[in-house]
């Protein structure tokens, strides 16, 4: 049965979208009184966080479940387009971090200033961050969101990147403290893992979204056809094709060979597959095409 998960999934986007908002500005604040290039771009990385909030709430506005007359097979691939649109997110990100990264390097590095009580700060967003990571990828799955759980693998690379900021800018601060040899390189040089931190979530993101998309293989046929055979009055089953999104909606369509007198019957025998069909790889929707017992072919699927 198809459950149209959008009031949890806005309220999920509406909490975390106010958290990142606090997040971005605590981040961009510090960042710029600090003078650490890493600390500003991991607030440009919170900005995307906000805008991918954003997103999300117009991808769900428009993802209902529920078929209509001009999208028959439902609207859910909504919330996939605005996954990769998280994905183009995380890309423009990861382009402006190395770009800034770069542009320090070649006019030359500046010093950064930073305090425990800057530090005290970071370890405070770091904690919101890892608090909206667990509980937007709880709920993605709860609910079988990809636009949360994609969400959620954006806020989990803050997380990792906020966490590689705080060791190059503990290791300033240390430098400071102690009158070390000055160790101002690191806020530049950890600025490069940070971005690859960034263009990896965003791949994840695309590689689970893109097969939803360009209607990959959902189900194995051979997995089909098992369920298919243990129907009594089946003969056989072929021209199996499947598309979707397993646990969230799946199309299912196949030719099916019936040993039946008459149609009937034969109608019969193609409700009972489909509830089959349905126990096991609910929700799902199957149209079946009917042949009689003199039929033969040795396909499984296309």
């Amino acid at each position: 049965m198809l459950k149209d998960n959008r009031k949890t999934v806005n309220r999920v986007l509406v909490i975390t979208l106010i958290l990142n908002i606090i997040v971005m500005t605590i981040k961009g604040v510090v960042g710029i009184l600090t003078g650490s290039l890493s600390l500003q771009a991991d607030a440009l990385h919170s900005v995307t966080d906000g805008a991918n909030n954003i997103l999300g709430l117009v991808a769900t506005r428009f993802s209902s479940p529920y078929p209509d007359r001009d999208h028959p097979y439902g609207h859910q691939k909504f919330e996939a387009v605005g996954a990769l649109g998280i994905a183009a997110f995380l890309g423009i990100a990861c382009f402006e971090i190395l770009q800034g990264a770069v542009e320090r390097i070649l006019e030359g590095l500046s010093a950064v200033e930073i305090g425990t009580s800057e530090l005290w700060i970071l370890l405070i967003v770091l904690g919101i961050n890892i608090f909206v990571a667990f509980y937007e990828r709880s709920e993605g799955k709860r609910v079988g969101s990809p636009i949360l759980i994609a969400d959620a693998k954006h806020t989990m690379s803050d997380v990792w990147v906020t966490i590689t900021v705080l060791f190059g800018l503990v290791g300033i601060w240390q430098s400071q403290v102690w009158s070390l040899p000055q160790l101002q390189w690191l806020d530049v040089v950890l600025a490069f893992p940070v971005a690859l931190l960034v263009f990896k979530s965003g791949w994840e993101v695309l590689k689970a979204n893109l097969p939803w998309l360009v209607d990959e293989m959902a189900i194995a046929p051979e997995a089909i056809h098992r369920v298919v055979m243990e129907e009594p009055g089946v003969m056989n089953c072929h021209d199996i094709a499947s598309r979707g999104l397993l646990g969230r909606q799946v199309f299912i369509e196949m030719h099916l060979i019936v040993e039946a007198p008459d149609v009937e019957t034969a109608h019969q025998i193609t409700e009972a597959v489909e509830a089959r069909l349905k126990a096991r790889f609910d929700p799902v929707r199957v149209l079946i095409h009917v042949e009689p017992p003199s039929y033969q072919s040795e396909q499984i699927t296309f």
